[in-house]
């Protein structure tokens, strides 16, 4: 399965062909794939306590994966994913401009994105107070 979580998809079949969204959930055991704003179910929601209300709520139901294609984020078409390794990690790059679709990988020429350590912490020591002694002979001088 060549979609991933987060990414964003368009929707090529169906009632809601055309749609673009982000994947809120993979199933890769069923070939599945949820998109935020996409395939719109409703369904009712019994009130199981005495101070609940009874709803009707909209969910998302998953598509099949078959019927999205992977938007790529550099040139903003749907795209066929292509394999390919960087840095000995195989990683999803863009066939038609060659970004790199992994989110870690996504660097300068498809090298892996360091994460910045957080700065040491480094304690700021009190400044010696003059004592009247070494001002005094220091004015002597």
């Amino acid at each position: 399965m060549n979609v991933k979580l987060n990414d964003t998809v368009l929707v090529i079949t169906g009632k809601y062909a055309g749609k673009q969204g982000k994947v809120v959930a993979t199933s890769p055991k069923n070939g599945t794939v949820t998109v935020e704003g996409v395939n719109i179910h409703k369904k009712a929601k019994k009130a199981r306590k005495a101070n609940e209300v009874s709803q009707i709520v909209e969910i998302e139901a998953p598509l099949n994966v078959s019927n999205v294609m992977v938007v790529c984020d550099a040139c903003q078409k749907a795209i066929r994913v292509k394999h390919s390794e960087v840095d000995g990690k195989n990683t999803r790059v863009c066939p038609k401009c060659g970004a790199t679709l992994d989110k870690a990988y996504a660097g300068k020429g498809g090298k892996a994105v360091k994460k910045e350590e957080p700065k040491k912490r480094v304690r700021k020591r009190a400044k010696k107070e003059e004592t009247a002694e070494t001002s005094a002979e220091d004015k002597a001088e």
